[in-house]
């Protein structure tokens, strides 16, 4: 087999649209007892798709509003789920200052590759959030 064929395989892989890996689809993104959650944080990514959302999960509820994320949390998403008609604003530092982003419905595996100002991601760089869904 020759070396190049698993990087084209990878290449393949990340050209193509709606690669999500093992993400949840964002209109999965329900609590247990069937209200809606806007977000789902994954601590966990991966250079390959299908083992990104892993490790531990952080369910985000609609108008959740968290200028300073729980210890354990700040600085550590790396993978991000937005259910539909939601919309998560994040920042890049605690108490909602620094660089801002918004994410909208969607999954986004690999925070890496979204770019916060020139020399840095998104991956563990989120230190205070905003979720907010219209109404269905």
């Amino acid at each position: 087999m020759s070396p190049l064929r698993p990087l084209l395989l990878a290449l393949a892989l990340v050209a193509v649209p709606g690669v999500r890996g093992a993400c949840p689809e964002p209109a999965d993104l329900k609590n247990d007892d069937g209200t809606r959650t806007c977000a789902k944080l994954y601590d966990k990514s991966d250079p390959y798709y299908e083992n990104c959302c892993g490790g531990a999960v952080l369910s985000v509820e609609p108008g959740a509003d968290l200028p300073y994320l729980p210890s354990d949390w700040s600085n550590t998403i790396s993978s991000i789920v937005v259910a539909q008609r939601c919309q998560l604003t994040v920042w890049s530092t605690r108490g909602k200052s620094g660089k801002t982003r918004k994410f909208s419905a969607g999954t986004y595996p690999r925070l890496e590759e979204y770019r916060r100002g020139i020399f840095g991601d998104w991956s563990n760089s989120i230190s205070a959030l905003y979720c907010r869904c219209r109404p269905p």
